[in-house]
């Protein structure tokens, strides 16, 4: 990945834009999060490592990632998102045919990378990419090394979240990146409904968006509606994000998603004041 980091153009909104096979995309500001370097300097540490060493791929990924940074696990979790990410939107990139500019300013502004580790990131996504083992395998290996092992597992959701952020960069989510993108999310064990907010916050399904968003039914009072998005806001706190394993460096997962359910609720509300 290469490209100079700049601001993501345009006022919040939706964009109107038409194709076979792709969907029209809610184009929301984003502002990351440029936090202190220790995750950037243990992932270096952790190129270097693999790089003389990753031979098959995505087992010696994983394998690297369980015996990194030993007697911190947290900040062994923080690799392993990371490592995630990486690997998964090098995939995606594979599987799409090509990596435009504004998937590299997107990836970019999820990672907020620092120029001196760059070359460090590249390294690790063109391992990912190089490699012949299919996507498939990566998820089921990522999915097992970050994952909880539970249904809608938090930080499989986020990675998650952050590919979606990348694929749409370009204003539209191709064929192939939904089917991808779909893929991944039966490997992380989401099921439908979790899937579909996810998706909502990305992409415009129409006059169920806001309820898509905060996973809710349109036929619920607006009592249920309130607690279920005072709920979703606490649960998605970025400081609840950090807890879990995101690094700070990748908040802007975390801000992307709050404003999204906070957009919906406000809909629902105008919506029902309205009436």
């Amino acid at each position: 990945m290469a490209g100079s980091r700049e601001a993501m153009d345009g006022a919040p909104g939706r964009l109107d834009m038409k194709g076979r096979g792709e969907r029209h995309l809610a184009n929301r500001a984003l502002c990351p999060y440029v936090a202190p370097m220790s995750i950037w300097e243990k992932l270096g540490d952790f190129a270097g490592r693999v790089s003389t060493s990753a031979r098959s791929g995505v087992a010696d990924l994983a394998d690297a990632v369980r015996t990194f940074v030993q007697g911190d696990p947290q900040l062994r979790r923080n690799v392993a998102f990371s490592v995630a990410m990486i690997a998964l939107s090098a995939k995606m990139a594979k599987a799409d045919g090509v990596v435009t500019q504004d998937e590299i300013r997107a990836f970019q502004q999820i990672f907020a990378v620092p120029s001196e580790q760059a070359r460090n990131v590249a390294r690790l996504f063109d391992i990912a990419k190089a490699d012949t083992a299919g996507f498939e395998a990566y998820a089921e290996r990522m999915a097992r090394l970050c994952g909880s092992g539970r249904p809608n597992c938090r930080m499989l959701t986020d990675i998650l979240d952050g590919l979606f952020h990348i694929a749409k960069a370009d204003g539209v989510l191709h064929e192939r990146e939904g089917r991808f993108l779909k893929r991944i999310a039966e490997i992380f064990g989401i099921d439908e409904r979790h899937y579909e907010s996810i998706l909502a916050r990305h992409v415009d399904l129409g006059d169920a968006d806001p309820y898509a968003v905060l996973g809710i039914a349109r036929d619920r009072p607006f009592e249920d509606v309130k607690r279920h998005y005072r709920k979703l806001v606490a649960e998605n706190h970025p400081d609840r994000l950090i807890a879990r394993g995101l690094p700070a460096e990748f908040i802007a997962i975390a801000t992307m998603r709050i404003a999204a359910i906070n957009a919906a609720y406000e809909i629902i509300e105008k919506g029902l004041k309205a009436v």
